[in-house]
């Protein structure tokens, strides 16, 4: 993996070497992972009840890492009471994984929002939960309970995040915007993938933007293609790192999936994760959207 600019993707045999400090309660290994139970259960991947990494800690999206009350990411204060109240520090080195309808979906949001507060010994487990699963790494159905520690966050680092004044910018100034929900979400054709209950008032996508859908920046067994293969994509789609880029989706979770090959894996240091995403902009009074397949 020492193509990819930074060096935050494990490996599935990483992972494993590693499994009895993630099990042990005085480490500074701490290994997540991060689903939504309802989608997990209509995937192929097991449920985290049903057989998980040993020493995994779970987090559920929604729950643990939404804001309840109000539409938004964890204030900082509730990131650090749900980091340490599991038994992480701020200086451990923790691993995300997770399944989904999308090779860790819900794990590089969470990923996203750790850098948000400035963790910054974070990895990703290339090819999730699906590709441990498939080859047949170790499971287990023992939930670990590690004793609970003081996490003192560093961020917000706002550099990493747009919201709608970020996009009107964007397109006022044709800077590049990655759009990686489908094409037919991006084309209007739906507003949402079946079965998922957030959703917008008009289908389509921001003026401006280019479709790179997540499935194409990703390998058939579900690992990321090489920096190569990613930079050629991106330059296809207008993004080669020059410019300020911002990716979204639907509600910020897949976008930061493309955040995280832009900004992690090639380096390229100007791009955030718009998680108001097509759930705000295309529910908005007064904002423009484009339908059919772009340019």
């Amino acid at each position: 993996m020492s193509d990819y600019a930074n060096d935050v993707l494990v490996s599935a045999d990483w992972v494993e070497e590693h499994l009895d400090e993630f099990q042990s309660d005085d480490s500074d290994y701490r290994l997540l992972e991060v689903n939504n139970p309802t989608v997990t259960a209509d995937s192929e991947y097991t449920a985290y009840e049903e057989g998980h990494a040993p020493g995994a800690i779970f987090f559920d999206w929604e729950e643990d890492f939404t804001d309840q009350h109000n539409r938004d990411i964890l204030s900082k204060d509730a990131f650090e009471e749900t980091m340490g109240e599991a038994g992480i520090t701020e200086d451990d080195t923790i691993v995300f994984y997770g399944g989904g309808r999308v090779p860790n979906w819900f794990a590089l949001f969470a990923y996203w929002q750790a850098k948000y507060y400035g963790h910054e010994d974070a990895k990703v487990l290339d090819g999730g939960k699906g590709y441990w699963v498939a080859n047949d790494y170790p499971l287990t159905d023992e939930v670990p309970d590690f004793s609970a520690q003081d996490y003192n966050a560093r961020g917000p680092f706002e550099s990493i995040r747009a919201y709608r004044d970020d996009v009107d910018t964007a397109i006022e100034q044709g800077l590049p915007m990655v759009d990686v929900r489908s094409p037919e979400e991006f084309s209007g054709e739906v507003i949402a993938p079946e079965g998922l209950q957030e959703t917008a008032q008009r289908g389509g996508h921001i003026p401006g933007a280019s479709n790179v859908p997540i499935a194409t920046i990703l390998n058939d067994d579900d690992t990321f293609k090489s920096a190569d293969e990613l930079r050629e994509l991106y330059a296809e789609a207008g993004v080669d790192g020059e410019e300020s880029t911002i990716a979204y989706c639907r509600v910020g979770e897949r976008s930061s999936i493309e955040w995280f090959a832009l900004r992690e894996l090639l380096g390229f240091e100007d791009v955030r994760n718009y998680d108001g995403s097509w759930t705000e902009w295309g529910s908005m009074i007064r904002t423009p959207i484009e339908t059919g397949e772009g340019d």
